[in-house]
């Protein structure tokens, strides 16, 4: 405001929010499904989280909602603990993410390795990939589903005789499509128009796919009253965890998507103040219901492109977000599920920063730590894939160091 805000800017901030809303629209039910929670709940998640993050936020373009990268973590900790143990440590992650912005300490996750950020971006996109394979090809699996990666993989291959032809060319079908219509018109909302053709398709021809009313029901067309998760202390301190997981990845990749936008705009984030917000988003999105939420690159570099100028941009993405809920929730529950693990492919091979992956393995030092954070992410977890990644980092440094002066 002190900068100047015309009617002009709101004109802009407006269209770059309905085109973000776009976007997030599709991706946000398909990241909700793919952490085995309903789709509402993703759109909850960028409806509350989008709002707050953009509203309170350290970082002018910033915008908020599920990410990606959660679809591991917030899987994991439904499997364990359920729903109600999911809300509550998104709820202890957003406590813990505003204090982390209020004690000053947002400079300390910046100085995460660059080697380590782009291993475990890079392990989490393989670790969506996987995670999508069932829906993606129709498969039916004669029990649940394993988490781990190598145990998945086999599971999956031995229940590769139930491939369902129509899920599996759907879904392909609609990441080839987002990939082609980025390369040709790479403004067009390719996620949107890749799942509504696909839910006609499948509606006019009746393919035998499995949609998300078949799964979950018709989506409820409204926001949920408020509400605190249950608590106990010992269910507390089961989460606690996954909470600490939630705010370390939270923390990162919030920082690293406003570090983009700053990039593309010239401008400087304020990273203790994104911090908190985060928080609060996580908070929010918690007592509505929601799960996870972070900045996402994805729909803030979008934002930036679509010409945003404050704020408000954000604001009124999540506003449109509710007006599409509103009016056309039940339309959603035609949706196939093939259709959103396409999407989700592509999400998936966009976090793998090949080139970045390529310059990185050149050096020894820095490719020893890209592959360290990379297998233990896929073969473990995220949290000791990071956690490896800035051990041996330190080490390498500190070996170098040494060299140096004998």
């Amino acid at each position: 405001m002190k900068e100047g805000y015309s009617a002009g800017a709101l004109r802009r901030d407006a269209m770059a929010g309905l085109t973000v809303a776009i976007l997030a629209l599709p991706l946000s039910m398909a990241i909700a499904v793919a952490s085995g929670v309903s789709p509402e709940r993703g759109l909850w998640t960028a409806i509350v989280g989008g709002f707050l993050v953009s509203a309170l936020g350290g970082s002018r373009y910033q915008i908020g909602g599920p990410a990606g990268a959660f679809i591991v973590l917030v899987s994991a900790t439904t499997a364990r603990f359920g729903v109600e143990g999911l809300l509550l440590t998104v709820l202890m992650s957003g406590v813990m993410l505003a204090l982390v912005g209020l004690l000053r300490l947002g400079s300390l996750i910046r100085h995460i390795p660059h080697a380590v950020t782009v291993g475990f971006t890079a392990g989490i996109g393989v670790t969506i990939l996987a995670s999508q394979i069932k829906d993606l090809a129709g498969l039916t699996l004669p029990g649940r589903e394993p988490g781990e990666l190598v145990p998945k993989l086999a599971a999956l291959a031995a229940a590769a005789p139930t491939v369902t032809p129509a899920a599996l060319a759907l879904g392909l079908g609609v990441a080839a499509f987002i990939l082609g219509l980025r390369r040709l018109r790479p403004g067009w909302p390719g996620m949107l128009f890749a799942v509504v053709g696909a839910t006609l398709l499948a509606a006019g021809l009746h393919l035998p796919v499995e949609t998300i009313g078949a799964r979950f029901g018709d989506l409820p067309r409204n926001l949920p009253a408020p509400g605190l998760p249950p608590f106990t202390p010992g269910l507390a301190l089961q989460v606690l965890p996954s909470a600490l997981a939630f705010t370390l990845l939270g923390g990162v990749e919030s920082l690293l998507s406003a570090t983009v936008a700053d990039r593309m705009t010239g401008r400087v984030h304020r990273a203790n103040m994104e911090l908190v917000a985060q928080g609060l988003a996580n908070v929010g999105s918690a007592l509505f219901g929601g799960i996870a939420v972070t900045g996402t690159i994805a729909r803030t570099a979008a934002n930036i492109r679509a010409g945003a100028r404050s704020p408000f941009a954000g604001m009124l993405h999540a506003l449109f977000l509710l007006l599409f809920m509103l009016l056309a929730a039940p339309l959603a529950s035609y949706i196939p599920l093939a259709a959103l693990a396409g999407v989700l492919v592509v999400v998936a091979w966009n976090m793998v920063e090949k080139d970045e992956l390529a310059r990185l393995a050149r050096d020894w030092r820095t490719g020893a730590v890209l592959f360290a954070t990379f297998g233990f992410t896929i073969l473990h977890d995220l949290t000791l894939g990071i956690v490896a990644g800035c051990l041996l980092a330190a080490f390498i440094s500190l070996w170098e160091r040494g060299r140096a002066r004998t």
